[in-house]
């Protein structure tokens, strides 16, 4: 299986992801991918080849070793990193989307550009960001229940036995290096675990990062509105001050009433 193409194709990832989706690549690539593939498969080479059940029945060994071991771990596990690690790339078909689409605008529109970063996490972005981050975490906890449920937890015990027909009786069946691989299966599961923290962790940090911003933009709204109000009432308590102080009627009324006062005083002396 190619893993490097894949790695390759998600490296991009990177460029568009905050500081908890490089973590969360860098856990997957690290001890996830790295494990499965240089020591996870050596571990489970011979897990058919080794299995051992103390009967020469024909087809016991066959029977015994499919109830025990319904799905291999190793299976299960690439079908873990290639479902975990899928929609990762829906970020990146969203962005090349967006580059399209701002390109042909550019040409369109002679240079002038529909998003000013097409990697920004806005609108549309944002929510397939945070779908994948669900996608991420909702597989990663899928595939472990399925794996605690197929075989009845993580442990891998050194006898198991087995009464399926044909065996004649119940026969006890022996796997080989069971140790070994209860201490891969531990260390896988712990690793999915932390993943899956770490999507919870970036999810609340990006909606706590989207409602910041718009209690902000709220703020500056309601500041602006009420700064522009405020100015508006001044401007007409001014207005109205100037319009009393420099009213031309007020002020012939008052002349007016004096001229004629200043008149009715010298005849009054003359009587």
């Amino acid at each position: 299986m190619n893993w490097g193409g894949l790695q390759s194709i998600l490296s991009g990832v990177n460029k568009y992801s905050t500081v908890f989706g490089r973590v969360w690549l860098s856990m997957v690539f690290v001890f996830r991918f790295l494990v499965f593939v240089v020591a996870a498969q050596r571990v489970w080479a011979d897990e058919s080849k080794d299995f051992v059940c103390n009967t020469a029945q024909p087809g016991c060994v066959n029977v015994c070793y499919d109830h025990i071991f319904p799905i291999s771990h190793i299976r299960l596990w690439a079908l873990q990193l290639i479902f975990v690690t899928c929609p990762s790339l829906m970020v990146v078909a969203h962005v090349t989307l967006r580059e399209e689409k701002d390109s042909k605008y550019s040409a369109m529109h002679e240079g002038s550009h529909l998003y000013a970063n097409p990697g920004k996490k806005r609108g549309g972005l944002w929510w397939t960001y945070l779908v994948s981050l669900i996608f991420k975490a909702g597989f990663d906890a899928s595939f472990l229940y399925i794996l605690y449920y197929v075989y009845e937890g993580y442990d891998m015990p050194r006898l198991s036995k087995c009464s399926l027909e044909p065996c004649p009786n119940t026969v006890d069946c022996y796997i080989s290096r069971p140790t070994e691989k209860k201490i891969f299966t531990i260390f896988m599961v712990v690793s999915s675990a932390v993943c899956i923290l770490i999507c919870i962790c970036e999810m609340v940090y990006l909606i706590y990062k989207r409602i910041q911003k718009l209690i902000r933009k709220k703020v500056v709204e309601s500041f602006e509105t009420t700064s522009l109000t405020a100015r508006r009432s001044r401007s007409k308590s001014t207005r109205s001050k100037l319009s009393v102080r420099e009213d031309p009627t007020n002020t012939a009324s008052i002349q007016n009433l004096c001229n004629v006062m200043t008149e009715a005083a010298p005849s009054e002396k003359k009587k």
